[in-house]
Formats: C-alpha cells, structure tokens, sequence
C-alpha cells in the first residue's frame, strides 16, 4: 500500500521549513543593520549635544541599542513565524476548552 501524499503542515515540512527559516534569517540581518545604525545614530546624538565620550561609552550605546532592538526583533520574528506557518493551529489547547466550555 502506498503512503498517501498528503503534505506535512507547518514546520514538519521540509521545504517550507526551509522558505520560513531562510525568510527569518533575512529579516534578522536587516534588523541587525537597521540596529547598528540606530546605535550609531544614538551615540552621535549623544556626542553631538554632550561633547566628545570616551569611547568605551560610544561602544556600550552602540551595543545596547543593538541587542536591545535586536532581542525584540527575535521575538517578534519568531512569533511571526510559528503564527504564519501554522504552527501555532496545530496545538491542542484543551485547557482553554475546559474554562470557556464549548464555545469554539
């Protein structure tokens, strides 16, 4: 008997894993360069209207601002990816049936 070619849904298949991850990726690289110039744009602003820094501040700004964009770009990115490749339909949410009863 042959196995049905039905497709995998979500992640579980292999060449839509593959658009989502490489997608995910992309978006995380423009993030990245959009978070170095904001980091680089806050240190200016900073050197401009408080005088010249030592450059281990100019270096922890520029960081900061980064991983703080960074880290809620990750986030998103990820919610966004389990939501669109409908990963998040495929939970079995029993404990929202229990306390909302039968309305779905």
């Amino acid at each position: 008997m042959a196995m049905s070619m039905v497709p995998k849904p979500g992640l579980d298949d292999p060449h839509q894993a593959q658009f989502a991850w490489s997608r995910f990726r992309s978006i995380l690289w423009a993030m990245a360069a959009f978070s170095l110039a904001a980091g680089l744009a806050v240190a200016a602003l900073i050197w401009w209207t408080n005088g010249p820094v030592p450059w281990i501040f100019v270096v922890m700004i520029v960081a900061g601002v980064w991983a703080t964009i960074m880290m809620a770009a990750l986030l998103m990115g990820l919610m966004f990816l389990s939501s669109g490749t409908g990963h998040d339909h495929q939970v079995d949410d029993r404990v929202s049936k229990d306390v909302l009863g039968d309305e779905e």
